[in-house]
Order: C-alpha cells, then structure tokens, then sequence
C-alpha cells in the first residue's frame, strides 16, 4: 500500500477537548471526520503504561491473583501488574508490581508481549514479561490487591478464559503469548 492511500484512509482530528483530567487518567471528546466526510465526536481516554507479569513455576504453573473487580462485580483471577510510575522502566515497574501485590519477588525477567488494551478509545500501551521462577519475601499478599493466590496449571489456562475466571485484558493476552511461546518451544 502506498504512503497515499494509507493517508487517504486515515481519520482527521479536528480538535479534542479534556473533561477530566486526574492523576490516572485522562479523559477527552476528539471530534473527527471519516475518510468519506462523516464526522463525529468520540471519547478518548488515555490512561498511564502498565506492566504486569507471567510468573511461571518449574512445574509449569502460573502465579495468578483472586480479586473482586467492582466494574463488572465479579472475581476473577489475574496476573500481578500495575501502573507505570513516571519515568519508570517497565521491567522495574512489573517485578515491583509482583512484590508488592503477591509476596513473591521474580528471579528472572524477558519481555514477552506489548499491546494496547481497546486502541478505537484507550491509549494505554501494556508490556506482558515473562518470570521464569519466583522467591518467596515473606511478606503477606497486599489485602487490597488479591483474596489470595493461586499457582494454576498452565494446562488449565485455556478451560479457565473459556470459563470467565480469566477475562481480564493483559491476563488474557499474557497468558495466550504464554501458551504460544510454549508450543513454538520458546519457553
């Protein structure tokens, strides 16, 4: 495809105007035109990066967190993770993110997979690293983070998105990579 027929299909901003603005997010009407002259107004949010973390045991066990998530009342089980602070490194921000919310501390880190979570509304890059092993702190899991902890099989990953106890965007795409990376051989 050429340089002009890319642009030709590309929408025109023709401003955007903030609602809010808060420490974590970022929220905004673009009024924008189609390539074929329609335009609209939509809703742009635009939230911090985030880093969250596939700790995987030697039996090949994932470490995963059960939490209540408010927004869609239901508990579920999701990797550690979190915002990005300011000028944080992601792979930093990941491995703190699994100490403070699990108790354990990751013994290695490699980046698996990066992504946007709803790219038609949300600006929010997420990388997924991959922890090949875990030490335990011995410190508690952060009560506001998770009920508890579990260590599931890799196996059972599939049959549990199916389920819905996994449905949480950066769990979901992290632990497909996951399986991915495992039936290539790449872990």
């Amino acid at each position: 495809m050429t340089t002009d027929a890319r642009r030709a299909s590309e929408w025109t901003i023709h401003g955007e105007r903030v609602i809010d603005d808060t420490r974590r997010a970022v929220l905004s009407v673009a009024d924008v035109e189609l390539p074929d002259g329609v335009r609209f107004e939509q809703y742009v949010l635009r939230v911090p990066s985030a880093a969250m973390v596939v700790v995987l045991d030697d039996a090949d066990r994932v470490l995963m967190m059960w939490r209540h998530r408010f927004i869609i009342d239901r508990w579920v089980w999701e990797l550690p993770g979190g915002y990005l602070d300011p000028d944080e490194d992601s792979a930093v921000c990941a491995a703190r993110e699994v100490e403070e919310e699990t108790g354990w501390r990751p013994k290695s880190m490699e980046p698996l997979i990066a992504f946007q979570p709803m790219v038609g509304t949300i600006d929010q890059p997420n990388v997924v690293y991959l922890a090949r092993g875990a030490e335990p702190t011995g410190a508690a899991p952060d009560i506001n983070e998770t009920e508890r902890l579990g260590w599931i099989p890799l196996a059972e990953v599939q049959q549990r998105i199916e389920a819905g106890e996994i449905v949480g965007a950066g769990s979901v795409t992290g632990l497909l990579a996951t399986l991915l990376a495992k039936a290539s051989g790449r872990i």
